[in-house]
């Protein structure tokens, strides 16, 4: 298992912020949802936020693949339609790519490894 950090910041307006949480909480989130991220293979995800600024722990296991994730949501009506209403909330990083949400981050510490 291993964990990846991704970043994303929302648009600096407080009820959109409250509004973008409140589709997070678990009766408001779409069990499609949840079921395409367990089915994808993530084993454990939370959403942290400072600010307008978003970071994401996803655990994964070994044979998780970003690409078929990726794949499997673009092939899925309600996830589609669940990206389209988060977009509302979401601005993409200065140095994400085109068309990039979600941008991974480098690990440049890690306590373990230091004894």
């Amino acid at each position: 298992m291993t964990w990846q950090c991704l970043a994303l910041d929302l648009r600096d307006d407080p009820a959109l912020i409250a509004e973008y949480e409140r589709w997070h909480r678990k009766e408001f989130i779409w069990p499609e949802i949840v079921a395409s991220i367990r089915d994808a293979g993530i084993l454990d995800m939370q959403i942290f936020r400072t600010g307008n600024r978003l970071v994401m722990l996803m655990r994964v296991g070994e044979d998780f693949d970003a690409s078929a994730k990726a794949a499997a949501d673009a092939a899925s009506e309600r996830v589609q339609a669940w990206e389209a209403l988060m977009s509302t909330f979401q601005q993409p990083l200065p140095w994400a790519k085109d068309g990039q949400k979600w941008v991974p981050m480098e690990r440049i510490f890690d306590l373990a490894v230091c004894g």
